[in-house]
């Protein structure tokens, strides 16, 4: 047929495409609409503002990177990178392409979908024609460019360590036949543009060739129409299958990245937004080997894209709600940017065990008027070494403070909230704001940074926050602290609180800086490991959390260094009960050391300490 003609040629093949394709466009047209209709007022004004304004070609240029080149998966591994971006990126060409080609050949005319997609059936011989050539070229040039990526996801399939993963996840039913429709597309359409090239002595050099080659030993007429049907089966079916597979992450993560660039975030409960990012989810599976639990333990069935995939589809277990030690380390990691963290905070949310007065007997305190108040928080009375070296550090540099936490306080809450208990953190909250503003400090500092995310993000407080690695830093800028620098070889752990929590990561390293030299572990700053005393979890044994400290500080001592350095007490405690091998100091302690005339230096013998003392001892 000759697309130079008035009449737009058709064949009943291209109708399974047809269909599925219309059947798809009114779907996400349909769920777009009415997943903006569902949100809040307020977040409607952040999309038409954001719409109007800098953010939208922002927005269009992420999901060109991350949706289309898959930059962010490129920097994990690049093999895995590759492999997405082919399929994403080379079938994207492949559109562009098809229509520029049909375009160029039809002299401008607006043709129906099905056209650029199967061009070849309708016009034969391309070659013929002003830069034909260079088009068959360009064509067959990116359908081998997808099809390495398909090449690269059947071996995944099989054998996913060499492209850097060691488990992948574990698909339905039917995201099994929407896969399998995937990968037949693009070998079907080579086959059927294969078989037409050889049949006119046409195509570009790889479907000319091998319908040449198949010419000499198969009857190749007899596979003209069924292949074309079959690739026009394959596509539709692919088509249908989308909204109701993990392929919907395909267009939903388009509409995802969008939102957030206008500023729409997860709420404190579930909303219309946490199904938009359930929809993102491609369980592409980094977030399993990115787990600990899957990494240490073995358990390899309760990571995000599982709990992701039970939400969505299903009510997910208790087991699976709670199987978690919150590190972030899958919300740091995941290529779409899902707002893990929250999604299985809000389901934990839903299982409630205080009640609205369980803290209603807890009473104030009132402490003299200081600057600065200091707190240390649970775990820091339980590690009293670290808060007595950074108090001995305040006193050297002559700080006004107050230990406001010393008699008597009560929880930060975090742990609460970490166990969805959110309306009995809010009481504790309350008291503690209370006492806070009481005691008139200017600046308020934790050595515990688990305290000092909840500080930061819940209690809405007037004055800074500062770990006690941050004010130590600044006290030595100011010249109220001096440090002796010595030969000591010192390797930093990044707290999950603390790096992937609020960001602080070049403080603990600059204050270590001036005690030390400091080396860096195989995993740290946004990859830091959890130290696996997490609060985030209570469905593992101790036996089980030592298992996962002794992996973690294995790889934090492989560098030979004199001592393991924490920002945290938890982890310094969870490291202690899971070594005796290991010197494990707060970065307190290693500062006090260097700030101390005539002390000893720290040395990298491990002296047992006693860790639970009598807190006014």
């Amino acid at each position: 047929m000759n697309l130079h003609a008035v009449q737009i040629p058709f064949h009943p093949f291209v109708l399974p495409f047809t269909i599925g394709l219309i059947f798809l466009v009114f779907y996400i047209v349909g769920k777009w609409i009415y997943w903006v209709s569902q949100f809040s007022w307020e977040d409607k004004k952040k999309i038409i503002r954001g719409f109007f304004s800098l953010k939208t070609p922002q927005a269009i240029w992420e999901v060109f990177m991350e949706s289309l080149l898959h930059r962010k998966v490129f920097r994990r591994n690049a093999l895995l990178g590759y492999m997405h971006m082919s399929l994403a990126f080379g079938w994207f060409l492949l559109i562009v392409f098809g229509n520029l080609e049909t375009r160029f050949f039809t002299h401008g005319r607006i043709n129906p979908p099905y056209i650029p997609i199967f061009f070849e059936f309708f016009e034969h011989d391309l070659t013929s024609l002003d830069y034909g050539r260079f088009f068959t070229f360009t064509m067959d040039l990116l359908l081998l460019f997808v099809l390495s990526g398909v090449g690269l996801a059947y071996f995944k399939r099989f054998r996913s360590k060499p492209l850097g993963m060691k488990n992948t996840t574990k698909h339905s039913t039917i995201d099994r036949l929407a896969l399998t429709a995937l990968w037949l597309i693009f070998p079907l359409r080579l086959l059927a543009e294969s078989v037409t090239a050889g049949l006119y002595d046409a195509g570009g050099f790889i479907t000319n060739s091998i319908g040449t080659f198949m010419m000499t030993f198969l009857p190749i007429q007899h596979f003209y129409y069924p292949s074309w049907w079959a690739y026009s089966i394959a596509l539709g079916a692919f088509f249908v299958f989308i909204p109701f597979t993990r392929y919907m992450h395909i267009p939903t993560e388009i509409l995802l990245i969008f939102l957030r660039k206008y500023g729409i975030v997860e709420k404190a409960i579930h909303s219309t937004y946490t199904q938009v990012e359930l929809s993102s989810c491609s369980r592409c599976g980094i977030c399993i080997d990115a787990c600990q639990l899957g990494s240490d333990l073995g358990i390899v069935s309760t990571q995000s894209t599982y709990l992701i995939k039970s939400i969505r589809y299903d009510q997910p277990t208790e087991k699976l709600i709670d199987s978690c030690m919150a590190c972030t380390r899958c919300d740091q990691l995941c290529p779409v940017g899902i707002d893990i963290a929250s999604i299985r905070a809000n389901e934990r949310k839903m299982i409630q065990l205080f009640q609205e007065n369980s803290y209603k007997y807890i009473n104030g305190y009132e402490y003299k008027k200081a600057k600065v108040a200091y707190f240390a928080g649970c775990m820091g009375h339980l590690t009293p070494s670290v808060y007595k070296a950074t108090l001995a550090l305040f006193k050297k540099a002559g700080v006004d403070y107050n230990f406001i936490d010393r008699d008597g306080s009560i929880c930060c809450g975090r742990p609460l909230q970490l166990a969805g208990q959110e309306d009995a953190a809010k009481q504790l909250i309350e008291k503690n704001i209370k006492l806070i503003e009481n005691c008139g400090a200017t600046v308020l500092v934790t050595s515990c940074p688990i305290c000092a995310k909840v500080f930061t993000d819940s209690y809405k407080l007037k004055i800074p926050i500062y770990h006690h690695s941050q004010y130590l830093l600044m006290l030595a800028k100011e010249k109220k602290l001096k440090f002796e620098k010595s030969d000591l070889q010192i390797t930093y752990h990044d707290p999950c609180e603390l790096g992937r929590g609020l960001g602080v990561y070049d403080e603990p390293r600059e204050l270590l800086g001036m005690a030390g030299k400091l080396i860096e572990s195989a995993n740290s700053r946004e990859n830091s490991l959890c130290c696996g005393g997490s609060l985030g979890i209570t469905n593992i044994s101790h036996e089980q959390r030592n298992t996962i400290a002794s992996i973690t500080l294995s790889e934090l001592a492989a560098d030979k260094a004199d001592v393991v350095a924490t920002a945290c007490p938890l982890c310094k405690k969870t490291f202690k009960s899971a070594s005796e091998n290991v010197r494990i100091a707060d970065i307190s302690e290693i500062m006090l050391d260097a700030v101390q005339e005539n002390a000893n230096k720290i040395q990298s013998e491990f002296v047992q300490e006693k860790e639970i003392e009598t807190i006014h001892n």
